[in-house]
């Protein structure tokens, strides 16, 4: 009865950790997302307040720092995970798909910018996850 106790036990502190993994690499992405976002609005670098970012630039910009919080927010998620580190960043990939695919169809036809960003950025979710996995891997040691 013991033994059966302890593995519920390590099977449920395992689960938990992998869930905390997954959280903390997303809260990472949105955060430094909303920051970049809030900073570069705040310096005049997108348009103020509300108003929808039309420009190609704009977004290529958004994508561009996107790319790089997703791959480091994979790289969170392997390197906090208890087993399988790629499987939770390909994981974080996944849902980052999900995520952008129902906000482009939520916004598709609101005129809030260039289609091909809600397009980039789910065709991009699971490369950048890939991406960061791969960074948590040990690499060989010189010797």
């Amino acid at each position: 009865m013991t033994v059966e106790v302890t593995d519920k036990t390590a099977g449920l502190r395992l689960w938990l950790q992998s869930v905390v993994a997954l959280l903390a690499g997303f809260a990472a992405v949105v955060v430094l997302s909303l920051a970049t976002d809030t900073v570069f609005h705040m310096l005049g670098v997108y348009p103020a307040g509300r108003e929808p970012m039309k420009e190609a630039g704009d977004n290529a910009l958004a994508l561009s720092y996107r790319l790089v919080f997703g791959a480091l927010g994979s790289y969170i998620a392997a390197r906090l995970a208890p087993t399988r580190p790629m499987r939770h960043a390909l994981i974080l990939g996944a849902i980052g798909t999900i995520v952008a695919v129902a906000g482009g169809a939520a916004t598709w036809n609101l005129d809030l910018g260039p289609r091909w960003y809600p397009i980039a950025l789910a065709v991009t979710a699971l490369p950048c996850a890939w991406i960061g996995g791969a960074l948590n891997r040990p690499r060989p040691s010189a010797g």
